[in-house]
């Protein structure tokens, strides 16, 4: 297995991740945070390119579908032993629901996502994968999100995330969706255009700076 172009760190987390050795995939992230206090750039510098390398290695047969998911659930422990470090001391009246599109199996993604959310004073409701759409629709009919962020990893849940869009659009026409994940690398132009009024957001960096817009603005 070949990765060119990764940082040292990164290749170390990676190369502890494909062994499933989760006491050293947790002390390098602890020790990066040691240098660099920025959990956001933990996720996307370090947990997100080596996930999405792990991704790879998959696709092309490279590593087993079980050491793919010991990798995602390692990286997953990890997050949650980071949460208490998250929460923002200042809190905003904005509630934001994520998961991911039915049939997905990926989750981490989203969760980084909600913990961004959190980071920035937002209550996040964390649904993850296994949601179908019809509960979705339940739930935020209960909970009244101001956003709603969907993760799609696997392209080949594209038919799926379209027509989850358009129900959604049916049932909440004002409710402000953002979309994200590894599978629109993947997307032609032709394919992004179908999404319709969705907001796009290609990295953890382009989601803080779209919260913090919509926070100066209260």
């Amino acid at each position: 297995m070949e990765s060119q172009n990764l940082s040292p760190v990164v290749k170390d987390y990676l190369q502890n991740l494909l062994k499933g050795n989760r006491s050293n995939c947790s002390a390098i992230a602890r020790q990066y945070l040691e240098k660099n206090p920025s959990i956001k750039d933990l996720y996307e510098e370090v947990f997100k390119v080596s996930l999405y390398e792990v991704g790879r290695f998959w696709e092309t047969n490279q590593i087993t579908v079980a050491t793919e998911h010991l990798a995602t659930a390692i990286t997953e422990g990890i997050l949650n032993e980071l949460f208490e470090q998250i929460i923002s001391g200042r809190k905003y009246n904005k509630k934001v629901v994520v998961a991911c599109v039915e049939g997905e199996q990926h989750q981490v993604g989203i969760k980084m996502v909600a913990d961004v959310f959190e980071m920035k004073g937002w209550e996040s409701f964390f649904l993850g994968t296994g949601i179908p759409t019809s509960e979705l629709v339940k739930f935020i009919h209960e909970i009244k999100p101001d956003i709603l962020a969907v993760s799609l990893s696997v392209y080949f849940n594209f038919a799926n995330l379209l027509k989850m869009l358009e129900l959604l659009r049916n049932e909440f026409p004002d409710l402000q969706i953002i979309v994200g994940g590894q599978a629109f690398s993947r997307a032609s132009d032709q394919a992004l255009q179908r999404l319709g009024n969705v907001v796009l957001l290609s990295d953890l960096y382009l989601l803080e700076k779209y919260i913090e817009t919509i926070n100066t603005n209260l």
